[in-house]
Order: structure tokens, then C-alpha cells, then sequence
């Protein structure tokens, strides 16, 4: 419970420019988070539906082995996805009440973090079986290793350098502080 002193995590966010508590912070950065799950839970949502209905498609019979490999591989890295994304709402439901937000947000954040690594690797093998049935070519290897690296490039590489310059002096547009 929060007793209204600073401890040195409000220390360190009043000197960024935020003046909140412990328990102040931690609902902010869970209503982040939810807003953030909430963008990425549709999305694997609708790619699992499609992904389940494929296998009641009359051409889904006539697929080499290797792509009913990359399906069935498809099928369960969604499902993971998808458990990884929904997990930090079951989780916080199970905590509510028990004065152990911060610990939920941190977790929570952890297992969105696994959810959108599982998401990438679901829509690069998605993209992999598309591209293969409609290719049937090894172009279509290199179009997913091409949409996998700009994915990649989108989804991690650009905030690790965001995080970088901002550790080294520059601010968000770039200007030296």
C-alpha cells in the first residue's frame, strides 16, 4: 500500500519530469499497457481465425507435407501468441486486490514482450505458407526474409535506437539535450 512517501523510483521519474507515486505509476503504465495489448490482441485474433479455417479449406488436401508442416507450426505459434497477449489480463485479474500492481506490470510487460516476439515469428510463418502456395517458388523466401527483417527493423531495432540516443544525450527529435 502506498503510505505517500517517495521511494527512488519516484525519485528518478520526478527528475524526468513525472511527480507520481509508486502505485500512481504502475496504473499508468498499466492502462499503457492495455491500450498497447488491446492493438495487438485484435490482430492475432483475426490472423488465428484465419488460421483455423484453413484446414477446412477443400485445397488445404492437396498441400505438400512441408506446407502442412508450416501450417500446423502457423497454427500452434498463433495459439502461443495468443496465450502470451491474453495472459497479462488473466493475470492481473487473479492479483487485483492483493497490493501487487508494480510486480503485475512488470510481468505483465514481460509476457507482452514474449507475446509480440510469438506474434512476429507467427506472421513471418504465415507469410512464409502464403507466399509458398501462391509462389511456389524460392521467391518466396526471399520476400518473407525481407518482410521479416523490415518487421524486425519496425518492431525492435527502432526503439532499441530510440532508447540508445535517448541514453546518449539526444532527445526525442534527435537534438543533442
Amino acid at each position: 500500500m502506498d503510505n505517500g512517501r517517495v521511494d527512488e523510483d519516484d525519485r528518478e521519474n520526478a527528475h524526468r519530469g513525472r511527480n507520481e507515486t509508486t502505485e500512481e505509476r504502475a496504473d499508468r503504465r498499466w492502462t499503457e499497457l492495455l491500450q498497447e495489448l488491446r492493438v495487438a490482441q485484435t490482430g492475432v485474433q483475426i490472423l488465428f481465425g484465419f488460421l483455423l479455417a484453413v484446414v477446412f479449406q477443400p485445397r488445404f488436401g492437396t498441400l505438400a507435407e512441408t506446407d502442412k508442416t508450416i501450417y500446423v507450426v502457423t497454427v500452434l505459434l498463433g495459439s502461443a501468441t495468443a496465450a502470451a497477449l491474453i495472459g497479462p489480463v488473466c493475470y492481473h485479474r487473479l492479483l487485483t486486490g492483493r497490493h501487487l500492481k508494480p510486480e503485475t506490470v512488470v510481468w505483465a510487460s514481460r509476457l507482452t514482450l514474449l507475446g509480440l516476439v510469438l506474434l512476429f515469428c507467427t506472421m513471418c510463418s504465415a507469410l512464409l505458407l502464403i507466399m509458398r502456395v501462391a509462389l511456389h517458388n524460392t521467391l518466396a523466401l526471399w520476400l518473407v526474409g525481407g518482410m521479416a527483417l523490415w518487421s524486425f527493423i519496425c518492431w525492435f531495432v527502432f526503439p532499441v535506437w530510440a532508447m540508445t540516443r535517448s541514453s546518449n544525450g539526444h532527445n526525442d527529435a534527435g537534438r543533442v539535450k
